[in-house]
């Protein structure tokens, strides 16, 4: 994911932290996961992503594969081949890790975006497409009327971990 960042903006690809969804990645999990057992399994990833620190978090997938694994064998080795974009949200305060967990916010909005693309079929040219995804942002805006949660505090701690790479317009 970082090259892909490095082809497009070559001068922010330094800055790029990949961070997995948390959400997909218990999803994923509990694929492998009889019906019966999904909740215990779920109840003992949690303190895996709710640990307070990465070296807690290691600790916690050890204890889940020692009772998981033999069980099923693929969960823990999943968790940690993709242990180095699951884990980067570690480096945050609990108010940013509220807000990034998930990456369903930004899958929505791409979906949607697409769909508007899709029913077009072809643009005359690129200022059309754009001045189309312009239109379609604006009106998906308007279905947003539910606030991110820990939004205001979230907001603040990435405005001193990341200074000028948020816009001040959006401290105000």
């Amino acid at each position: 994911m970082r090259e892909d960042v490095a082809c497009v903006c070559p001068c922010m690809h330094r800055q790029v932290v990949v961070q997995l969804c948390i959400v997909h990645q218990v999803r994923a999990s509990l694929n492998y996961v009889s019906w019966k057992q999904r909740k215990a399994v779920a109840a003992d990833l949690q303190p895996i992503y709710r640990a307070s620190t990465i070296e807690e978090a290691q600790q916690r997938l050890d204890e889940f594969a020692v009772k998981w694994d033999g069980a099923y064998p693929t969960i823990s080795p999943m968790w940690r081949r993709n242990w180095e974009h699951l884990t980067p949200f570690f480096a945050y305060p609990a108010d940013i890790r509220k807000v990034i967990y998930t990456t369903n916010a930004v899958e929505s909005l791409n979906m949607s975006l697409r769909k508007v693309i899709k029913t077009r079929g072809s643009f005359p040219n690129q200022e059309a497409a754009m001045k189309l995804l312009y239109l379609a942002l604006e009106h998906i805006a308007k279905k947003w009327t539910m606030p991110v949660q820990n939004w205001k505090a979230a907001l603040q701690r990435f405005a001193i971990l990341l200074g000028d790479r948020v816009p001040k317009a959006e401290l105000a």
